[in-house]
């Protein structure tokens, strides 16, 4: 039997107590599941992955992690926020909220040290995430000086580090260049393989066809207006056009301009 790892139940949750970001949200996650969630921006993705992350804690409704309901005061607990911390890892759609520290290496090391790995095992681990993320010539640089798409590998890495089962994912390819997006894309890939449990949000439609097998569609209200497999999302076009979900180019021929949507999901990525 399949085990559980998060439960949502008519979760609603607003900003300020008036702004709207989730309303009625119900989501079961099962262990080793590769999931997508897909939405027009506004319509919640990121709210719901920082809600998974226990950093946002629903108005009303209930969220329950690994057997658990989870509320701010369990947090309180050293044990349960040090089991959930090294259990749950956050990649956050802007690097630069995880990069803090004065150089890459210690941006790295800091999470598991906090979490109480030995600093023989941190280097260990540090070592052979540097090699195979192909980041060692970056270790001894401020994270300011590198690119965006350096920074969201040791953000990645950050995250990597202290060997979660579960990885939550905000837009890690988003604004790359085709190469580090492939970059990021098999780093995703072989932590699936290994058993991770994976939550991708994203508006990249041709890496949700290699990332996840099932979907979950935000829509305009705030809550799921479909779950279902990637494929058959894929296969509606006219869903995904009334949701904002696919590209609107225009093309001139002759004297004439028109108008029509690309899904982006036929180019491979290199």
């Amino acid at each position: 039997m399949e085990k559980i790892v998060f439960s949502l139940k008519d979760v609603h949750y607003s900003y300020l107590g008036k702004i709207p970001a989730l309303c009625g949200i119900n989501l079961e996650i099962k262990q080793g599941a590769k999931v997508a969630v897909i939405g027009a921006n506004g319509s919640g993705k990121s709210t719901l992955l920082t809600i998974l992350d226990a950093l946002l804690f629903p108005d009303t409704g209930s969220i329950e992690a690994f057997g658990r309901e989870l509320k701010e005061s369990l947090f309180g607990d050293p044990d349960f926020s040090r089991f959930f911390r090294s259990k749950v890892g956050f990649v956050f759609q802007n690097p630069d909220i995880q990069l803090f520290s004065p150089t890459v290496e210690e941006d790295i090391i800091f999470g598991p040290l906090q979490l109480g790995a030995s600093f023989d095992e941190v280097r260990r681990r540090l070592d052979k995430l540097a090699l195979s993320l192909g980041i060692r010539h970056l270790l001894k640089r401020a994270p300011h000086q590198l690119s965006i798409g350096e920074k969201r590998k040791v953000a990645i890495a950050s995250v990597l580090v202290i060997q979660p089962e579960i990885l939550l994912l905000d837009e890690p390819t988003a604004n790359l260049d085709p190469q580090t997006t492939r970059d990021i894309v098999d780093i995703i890939l072989n932590e699936q393989a290994s058993g991770r449990t994976v939550v991708i949000v994203t508006h990249d439609l041709h890496i949700m066809q290699e990332l996840a097998d099932t979907v979950y569609v935000l829509g305009s209200g705030r809550n799921i207006i479909r779950s279902t497999s990637v494929s058959e999302i894929l296969s509606d076009q006219q869903f995904l056009q009334d949701n904002n979900l696919v590209h609107i180019h225009r093309h001139r021929h002759q004297n004439a301009v028109h108008a029509h949507p690309h899904l982006h999901v036929e180019h491979p990525l290199i």
